[in-house]
């Protein structure tokens, strides 16, 4: 069985996260979820990646990861299902996927189409609810990717400013700060 292991910036206040994992129960009940986070800055694309990035390195072969910071949720931007030798990235075609998938080596790319695996009512504003949450699930029952759509070889990926020295000062991209920063330094 496979862990599915959600990162969101939908917070903890609202019904989101705990509607996506009803839509993953309903269909495989015996589903093992995993929170790694749902406090990513919201529509912060870079600073998901990262975390995601950063968690990614400690699960077990097989995950299933579901990443939802979308920006463009409700515009053509492609849904995707990323193979990672045994791991699998969901999520939209933002680059919010692609930092943790290149790491794990990426062996295909697919473009999820088929509504065969999505919810009956797809929403144009919840995709993570709708099309990433019932993927990633009939994903764990077994169904093959290529099951969910085509496979493609263009997709986005992050871009990161590489942290350069200059005239005595770091230029650089701040892309997360921890909480332990924060209660250490107020």
């Amino acid at each position: 069985m496979s862990i599915i292991a959600l990162l969101t910036d939908f917070g903890l206040r609202d019904p989101y996260v705990s509607q996506m994992k009803g839509v993953i129960l309903s269909i495989n009940e015996n589903a093992k979820i995993v929170d790694i986070t749902h406090e990513v800055e919201k529509f912060n694309v870079k600073a998901g990646a990262f975390i995601l990035y950063l968690a990614a390195k400690f699960f077990p072969k097989k995950t299933i990861y579901v990443a939802v910071v979308d920006p463009g949720v409700g515009s053509e931007r492609k849904a995707l299902l990323v193979d990672a030798g045994g791991d699998f990235f969901i999520g939209p075609d933002n680059g919010v996927l692609m930092l943790a998938a290149k790491e794990k080596n990426i062996k295909a790319v697919y473009q999820i189409l088929n509504p065969k695996y999505f919810r009956k009512e797809v929403s144009s504003t919840f995709h993570g609810r709708d099309i990433f949450a019932p993927v990633a699930a009939y994903l764990s029952l077994g169904v093959s990717p290529k099951e969910f759509g085509e496979q493609i070889t263009e997709y986005e990926v992050p871009s990161f400013i590489e942290a350069k020295v200059e005239k005595n000062k770091i230029l650089c991209e701040i892309l997360y700060i921890d909480s332990f920063f924060w209660k250490h330094n107020n």
